[in-house]
This record gives C-alpha cells, sequence and structure tokens, in this order.
C-alpha cells in the first residue's frame, strides 16, 4: 500500500502493478512456440464460439453499430455479419458473439474467467489498423501480431487471477478483460509505456461491475455481453491514452479513494509469479460441452451415466454429486430456472439433461427443451457437497483439475459405479484427445454460415500454422464476413 500523504498533491511514481504490466506489454517478446500453437486453436475455438452465437436472435439483436446508421466503411469488421464498424463497436460485437454461448476457453485459479474474450478488442483493433495501414501504402498487421497479443492479453488475465479473488468481494471477472485489453490494445495502436500505464490506470479506475447478473435470483443475459462491454471499454480506454490524456499513477494504492481501498476491502493483489506465456500453454478449452466449466467432468460423467438410467428414471432415489468448492459456490442451484442463462450456471441441470437426452447443446438451455418436466424432477433429488480432494486439486497449480463424481441410487436398493472424472477433454492433459474436437467444433461452427469458397480457403489457411501467422489480418477478416 502506498504510503503517499492523502493531504500532498505531490504525484507519486506509478504503482508497481501498472510497470510490470507495461514492461511485459512493452519489452517482452513471446518465445514459446507452445504459446504460439495454443494461441493458434485458441483462435479458431473462439471464432467457432462467436459464430454459433449467430443462431441465436437474442444475441444478434445487440449486434451493429450503436445507432442505426453508424457504420464506418473500411472499419473493423464483424465475422459472420456484412457490419463494418469503428473499433470500439466493433469490439463489443465480436466480444458479445464469443461469450454468448459460454462455449469459449477458460481460465481457473483464484479468479477465474475467459481471457479468449479478449480477442473481441484484439481483432477489431488489428483489422482496423490493417485496413488503414493497407489504405496508406504501408503493411498491414499479420496473424501473429494478433496471437501475440492473444497471449499476452491471456498471461495479464490470467496471472492476476491466480491469487486474486474479485468473485469473493462481489466483484465480477470481466474487470480483468478490461485490463488486459487495454493493455495490449494501447501498445497495438503505437503507445509507448507511459501510455500504457495511463491508459491501464483508466481500467482499474473505472471500478468493477457486481457479479449479481451470475447469480439467482437476478442471473441474466447480461452474464453473456459483458465481456463484450468490458474488451469495448478496453479499446475506448487505449484511444483515450494515444490521445495523450493524462493517467493517474497511484490508482491502486492511493489511500482513501484507490482501488484496493474502495473495492478490495483494504488488500492488495499478491502475483506468485511474473508474466510470460504460462496462461496461454494451460488454458482450459470447453469443446465438447457449452457449460460452465466448473460443470465440465460433471457432464462428461452425466454423459457416461446416460445409457444406464434413461429408461429408469421414475425408478432414481437420488442423485450424489461431489464437487469442488468453486463449483458448490458459483452453480450449485435450486428452484425456478427463468432463462437461458439461469440454466447454464446450474449444475444440476447441466446433469440433468445429458442423463435424459445424453447430449447438451446449447439449445438445450431455451424453453422449449427446459419445459421438460423430466429435468427439474431429476434437479429434485440431486445432492451436491464439496470433495475437498477436488479443490486442492482445483488450486494445485501443477493440476489445475475440476473434478466432479456422480453416482445414481435406485428405489429398489441398486445403485450405479460412482463416475469421476478428474479433468476435461479441454485440460492440457487431454490435449491429443481434444484437439481434433476442437477443430471439428470449428469445422461444424463456421462451414455452414459462409461461402464454399471462402471457407475452403480458411480451412486451408486454418490447418497450416504458419500459412495463417503469416497472413495480413485485413485479408483473414475478409475470410470470415459475409
Amino acid at each position: 500500500m502506498s504510503l503517499h500523504d492523502i493531504r500532498s498533491a505531490e504525484r507519486p511514481e506509478p504503482d508497481q502493478v501498472l510497470i510490470d504490466i507495461a514492461n511485459y506489454v512493452c519489452d517482452t517478446q513471446i518465445e514459446s512456440d507452445l504459446a504460439f500453437e495454443t494461441a493458434h486453436y485458441c483462435l479458431m475455438d473462439t471464432l467457432a464460439c462467436g459464430f454459433q452465437a449467430l443462431d441465436y436472435p437474442a444475441c444478434t439483436k445487440l449486434l451493429g453499430p450503436t445507432v442505426p446508421g453508424a457504420t464506418m466503411p473500411g472499419g473493423a469488421r464483424v465475422p459472420g455479419t456484412s457490419y463494418e464498424l469503428e473499433p470500439v463497436m466493433a469490439a463489443f460485437n465480436i466480444g458479445a458473439m464469443i461469450r454468448w454461448l459460454d462455449f469459449n476457453d477458460t481460465w481457473l485459479a483464484a479468479e477465474w474467467g475467459h481471457p479468449s474474450d479478449n480477442l473481441g478488442g484484439i481483432l477489431a483493433t488489428a483489422d482496423y489498423l490493417s485496413r488503414i495501414a493497407r489504405a496508406q501504402g504501408k503493411e498491414p498487421l499479420t496473424m501473429k501480431d494478433v496471437l501475440q497479443a492473444m497471449i499476452k492479453a491471456h498471461e495479464i488475465q490470467g496471472v492476476l487471477a491466480l491469487e486474486n479473488s474479485f468473485n469473493r468481494v462481489g466483484l465480477d471477472h470481466v474487470l480483468l478483460v478490461r485490463v488486459a485489453t487495454t493493455a495490449v490494445v494501447t501498445r497495438m495502436l503505437g503507445g509507448s509505456k507511459e501510455q500504457v500505464i495511463n491508459a491501464v490506470s483508466h481500467a482499474w479506475i473505472d471500478g468493477c461491475s457486481l457479479r449479481t447478473y451470475r447469480h439467482a435470483p437476478n442471473t441474466g443475459s447480461r452474464k453473456s455481453w459483458a465481456a463484450g462491454d468490458a474488451t469495448s471499454r478496453g479499446v475506448r480506454l487505449a484511444l483515450i491514452a494515444m490521445t495523450g490524456e493524462m493517467g493517474y499513477p497511484s490508482a491502486l494504492t492511493a489511500r482513501t479513494w484507490g482501488y484496493y481501498d474502495v473495492m478490495f476491502k483494504g488488500n492488495v493483489f499478491s502475483f506468485p509469479q511474473g508474466y510470460g506465456s504460462y496462461v496461454m500453454e494451460n488454458i482450459l478449452f470447453k469443446i465438447s460441452y457449452p457449460a460452465e466449466f466448473h460443470a465440465q467432468t460433471a457432464v462428461e460423467a452425466a454423459m457416461a451415466l446416460h445409457q444406464e438410467v434413461k429408461d429408469r428414471l421414475d425408478d432414481i432415489e437420488k442423485i450424489v454429486i461431489e464437487t469442488q468448492e468453486p463449483g458448490v459456490r458459483i452453480i450449485d442451484k435450486t428452484g425456478e430456472l427463468n432463462n437461458p442463462a439461469d440454466r447454464d450456471h446450474c449444475l444440476q441441470y447441466m446433469i440433468a439433461v445429458p442423463m435424459i437426452f445424453g447430449r447438451l447443446r446449447a439449445a438445450d438451455y431455451e424453453d422449449d427443451v427446459a419445459s421438460d418436466s423430466r429435468i427439474d424432477a431429476l434437479r429434485s433429488k440431486m445432492e451436491v457437497s464439496e470433495n475437498k480432494a477436488y479443490t486442492k486439486d482445483y488450486f494445485d497449480p501443477d493440476k489445475r483439475y475440476i473434478g466432479n463424481a456422480i453416482q445414481v441410487f435406485f428405489k429398489d436398493g441398486s445403485r450405479t459405479e460412482k463416475v469421476a472424472v478428474d479433468f476435461p477433454i479441454g485440460h492440457r492433459e487431454r490435449r491429443d484427445e481434444g484437439i481434433p474436437v476442437l477443430k471439428q467444433k470449428f469445422r461444424d461452427s463456421v462451414s455452414g454460415k459462409l461461402r464454399t469458397a471462402q471457407w475452403e480457403t480458411l480451412d486451408t489457411v486454418s490447418a497450416d500454422r504458419d500459412k495463417l501467422a503469416a497472413l495480413a489480418v485485413d485479408d483473414f477478416m475478409a475470410m470470415l464476413v459475409t
């Protein structure tokens, strides 16, 4: 905490947190081939999520310019659409698409979140800058620039989350999207270290969204566009900083008025490690199921039990579920579920659907499926408790497991085996198994929404890491628009 006298107008040196982020963004060259390989797949996966969201009117009604007609020919493009927008609103569009179905990558630590949310700001800014450069006869950015920005945004968001829990003080993790996007986009725009520090100070001063919209009884669709809002705000703050607008050096540590005192109960951030490429290398992909990540292994377990229980649903006495502490705290939910956002954050719902139907798709959160009385009947028979071993493995930095176990007990005294899954298919430990599924997710999500020749070109480029990395951003974006 700063010892700066609250009465003094003497301007302090910037907080170390701001300096460290600026040094990382401006000075570090990512050398890890694993990080770039993972970022390549992360790009494919994230775009797949965005294209899937285009099937849902609740998402598409929010896309386009801020007000009708406020388009920008030659601006940033929105994948899967014909929109050309100024980069702030384009970032919102892309970010909302990415997050809408709760199907993009995840980072789990003291705080959780979805670092690929930052692609909204990164991709919009990169396309905008590349189109300007092209018009001026200059070289556009390449997709390797985008991948490096993704790695750095993942790292900033993920390292900040390792030991600093914002959810425990009622604040939402999209703050970390805003901070990470602000930092990397300011640098993409040509910002100096001072300008990055200034921009990021504004990101902290913005404070935090409350988690109200993620929890009963107020769970709602804002949780699907909150990250789009955060990444677009990051682009806006970066553009403000690039005008030469001043920053606030003790934004975190200022007594009384700084972030720590106002928002974080006087606590200071803890950092077990510096910034590198650890987060991208260890990111968790949601490959098979659009479900809140603490439930991913529970869905796998429920799928494994489907054949055994599907014809005996009325004979079930109880379903015993063991999960990690965050799973209990965040998605253990009883009572009426009012909308898709409510359902995709209910552990019991995400178990009941695969037990009954042998599947879990984004469409299964909609009203027509949720009205099936068997779902709530099964939910009423579920008992959820914490397995402390799962919690320990969840927080272990060498594991980052997300274990769940399910066992079904029948009225006649028989029971199923306990089905336990320690980590999901999207975990680093299962990369060899997961990447083919990720690639299929990309094909299934994108191919049907583009012209045949357009898709074939995109598919060819996406299959070749070197070819994609060398591609100009504006050429890549041209493959994605309709």
